[in-house]
């Protein structure tokens, strides 16, 4: 047994911004392995350049934003293509972001009405200054060329 044992130390410090509350700079990276189970067939279709929707197999209501089972009868969905042309519902202009968006900031972040749909798809609006988004505004969905199967790989611009 060795009671003079230590944990190795490195020179590097720690960057403290405040001390009360210590307030400090931690960096935090780890691998994770995700499931997007039954929202898998959203995400094959942006590979495809499909936006996909659910229809619910009871009361037909049509969900932009899939899901599982309708939030109105409970009833199980099925998948459907959304169309990729649709008007501007409502709007805000983003001047702070997470990590992934502060390199863009401002950006604008649209919900996205289609005919025949009863809900709303939120995504960022690229190609528009923020003063010239209007409500009714025309959109077209675009798809980055590698998918990386985010929500992000989805964006509207003005048509």
């Amino acid at each position: 047994m060795d009671k003079n044992a230590k944990l190795p130390e490195t020179d590097d410090g720690t960057i403290l911004f405040n001390t009360d509350p210590i307030i400090l700079k931690y960096h935090y990276e780890i691998d994770y392995l995700h499931s997007y189970a039954q929202d898998s067939p959203f995400f094959a279709g942006l590979t495809k350049k499909k936006l996909m929707g659910s229809r619910c197999t009871g009361c037909g209501r049509r969900f932009a934003t899939p899901r599982g089972h309708c939030m109105e009868c409970g009833a199980p969905t099925e998948w459907f293509e959304l169309p990729r042309e649709g008007r501007v519902h409502t709007y805000t202009t983003c001047h702070f972001g997470g990590e992934a968006f502060l390199k863009e900031t401002p950006f604008t972040l649209v919900m996205v009405e289609f005919d025949g749909v009863d809900t709303l798809f939120l995504s960022r609006l690229i190609g528009a200054e923020p003063d010239e988004v209007k409500v009714g505004m025309p959109v077209r969905a675009r798809f980055l060329r590698n998918c990386k199967f985010k929500p992000t790989d989805v964006y509207f611009v003005p048509m």
